[in-house]
């Protein structure tokens, strides 16, 4: 067994990582879907915002720069756009 062969994922651990991957994308529609309808304070949509941002780092613990670069900046932009920030 070569050293590739030790660290490579096992179906398991693939599975678990694809299930969280959808809850998370699941979690991140519903709060963006929520924010857009603008029904919400800007107060309440912040924090609906980094609920969801509590939510990723559950399920990806150490990821925050990661979380930051694909989703954060969704809900910066919705933000600004629904409550017209500058």
């Amino acid at each position: 067994m070569n050293a590739e062969d030790r660290f490579a994922p096992t179906p398991e651990a693939i599975a678990d990582e694809n299930r969280r991957l959808r809850r998370l994308r699941l979690v991140v529609q519903l709060a963006l879907e929520v924010i857009a309808q603008g029904e919400m304070s800007y107060e309440e949509a912040s924090e609906l915002a980094l609920a969801t941002r509590r939510v990723a780092l559950q399920l990806f613990p150490g990821k925050e720069q990661t979380y930051d670069l694909i989703y954060w900046s969704k809900f910066q932009r919705l933000m600004s756009e629904i409550y017209r920030l500058q």
